[in-house]
């Protein structure tokens, strides 16, 4: 087990509890229930701390520092409910399901919802003044662009925002819910606009950030694979006339791999590199707002 083997398969905001895998799997309900969710798990507050202080404060993860967190027993139980959850939902549609009803009943209708994976998710822990009523963070950490679809209509769609950020591609590249090609990952692209330019919802496109190695696929070689699907990206988005965001030209040095004073481990920004983040999606909102 690796941190960012743990990190793709967490939440910056629910990171740790301490259940039996035996229990969990006696809560779930069998069949079409009206409320097929079992109970959020609840982190321990000192491990999301910890998570916090590895991910987003700007350093180098030193060997000693990775080395503890691998060995947290209770992080190595999360980790085990987390996988047997993700084997009764694969999409996660349980993750925000709460939320949701409770946005929607609240009749506001948000500006933005942020639909991605971790680098996504962890950006509500890395600012979160940036998010809120008008703004909502919808990434789960470990997702591929399949499962954000499937979860597109419930977590986005239903909340009738005005604008949807895309940030998608990272988990595509390391398959992690298997091996994918760059036409599957295009089509789920193509279905997520299409869902939300149907509703007269506006998109903006994110480009895949930079990565020089995933340390859960080491036999992968991203950098290729990512610059080859942001030009696909971008192009999609000038056909379409739809917002495009180049987070990797900011992002990346001159060999593909994340700023090391960007991101502390190579593939997630750290507090750094989100306040560079954050500074271009504002601008191309404040695009849309002068249309």
């Amino acid at each position: 087990m690796n941190l960012t083997a743990v990190i793709r398969g967490t939440a910056i905001t629910a990171l740790l509890a301490v259940y039996s895998i035996g229990a969990r799997a006696a809560e779930t309900p069998a069949g079409i229930v009206e409320n097929p969710c079992p109970p959020a798990l609840v982190p321990p507050a000192a491990l999301a701390d910890q998570i916090r202080k590895l991910l987003l404060e700007p350093h180098g993860v030193t060997p000693a520092e990775l080395k503890t967190f691998q060995d947290d027993a209770q992080l190595k139980v999360y980790n085990e409910a987390t996988f047997a959850r993700a084997r009764a939902d694969w999409a996660n549609l349980c993750r925000y399901r709460d939320d949701n009803a409770r946005v929607r009943a609240s009749g506001v209708r948000p500006k933005a919802v942020f639909m991605g994976d971790s680098i996504t998710e962890f950006w509500s822990a890395a600012d979160p003044a940036f998010f809120g009523e008008k703004v909502i963070n919808r990434g789960i950490s470990g997702q591929t662009t399949p499962q954000m679809l499937l979860r597109f209509q419930a977590d986005v769609i239903a909340l009738r925002p005005q604008v949807v950020h895309i940030l998608a591609g990272t988990n595509d590249v390391a398959g992690n819910t298997g091996p994918t090609s760059p036409a599957d990952f295009e089509n789920n692209i193509k279905a997520m606009v299409e869902m939300a330019r149907a509703h007269r919802i506006t998109v903006i496109l994110g480009s895949v950030p930079p990565t020089a190695t995933f340390n859960w696929r080491p036999q992968i070689k991203p950098v290729p694979i990512i610059q080859a699907l942001n030009v696909w990206l971008r192009n999609y988005a000038a056909q379409q006339g739809i917002g495009f965001i180049d987070y990797y030209s900011a992002l990346a040095d001159s060999s593909g791999a994340f700023k090391p004073d960007l991101a502390n481990e190579g593939v997630h920004p750290n507090r750094n590199g989100y306040r560079v983040m954050r500074r271009l999606v504002e601008q191309e909102l404040a695009k849309l707002r002068a249309e």
